[in-house]
């Protein structure tokens, strides 16, 4: 069945997706740069996201997101009434590793990372709150699959009998990660929790430590958690 889509909405959602952490205003060429789209088309689309509360203008001509987007995501993420519980246990883990902790839900063909904390290092894996990522490479993503049954046979085998995944340069050879499942009080998979790293001071000792404190976070959350 063909997949329906509606190009005008893409184009706008494109828009959105151009902002990120480093890139919290941006100016119409920028913008043009980062979606490929014509200026005009931008200038018309904009109008629409701006009255919708999506984007904003300042004085200056820069664009930025609107409060909108706030509010969206902040029903997105109390639909899964986790970040009280998760947040402090991200914030352990840097502690602990020194490394980016994140934690990962399923949505659709992707992971989204709703939340992390990231590595105070100069030289790190920097995530953002929202970012999608690959369903089929990383830690985290051979996770969420095996929950589903999803995958190689014996990568969910390995998921299952040891509650963790080891990624080594698998979705960027420079980095690296680990990953433990994180299960409610009632046995359902809520996510996977996260460490990652540059691969060149992510060693074998590292990385096992790494999940045994995950695997410790894992624990404590799903005590916590309906």
């Amino acid at each position: 069945m063909k997949t329906q889509r509606v190009e005008a909405v893409e184009r706008a959602l494109s828009i959105l997706e151009a902002f990120g952490e480093e890139r919290r205003t941006l100016t119409l060429a920028r913008l043009a740069e980062e979606t490929g789209l014509y200026k005009s088309t931008i200038l018309r689309l904009c109008a629409s996201l701006e009255r919708f509360g999506y984007i904003s203008r300042d004085t200056e001509g820069l664009y930025r997101l609107g409060p909108s987007v706030w509010r969206l995501g902040s029903v997105y993420r109390r639909s899964f009434d986790l970040g009280e519980h998760i947040r402090p246990e991200l914030r352990g883990l840097v502690e602990a590793t020194g490394e980016t902790a994140s934690f990962y839900v399923r949505e659709a063909s992707e992971r989204v990372c709703l939340y992390r904390e990231n590595s105070a290092r100069a030289i790190r894996h920097h995530l953002d709150e929202g970012v999608r990522l690959p369903l089929d490479r990383g830690a985290a993503a051979h996770v969420l699959r095996a929950f589903s049954d999803e995958g190689d046979p014996a990568v969910i085998a390995q998921v299952r009998d040891q509650g963790c995944y080891v990624s080594v340069g698998e979705r960027n050879p420079e980095l690296s990660a680990v990953a433990v499942p994180l299960l409610g009080r009632d046995g359902d998979l809520r996510g996977a929790l996260a460490v990652s790293s540059p691969t060149s001071r992510f060693g074998a000792k590292q990385r096992d430590q790494s999940i045994a404190l995950l695997k410790g976070a894992s624990a404590r959350l799903s005590c916590a958690l309906l």
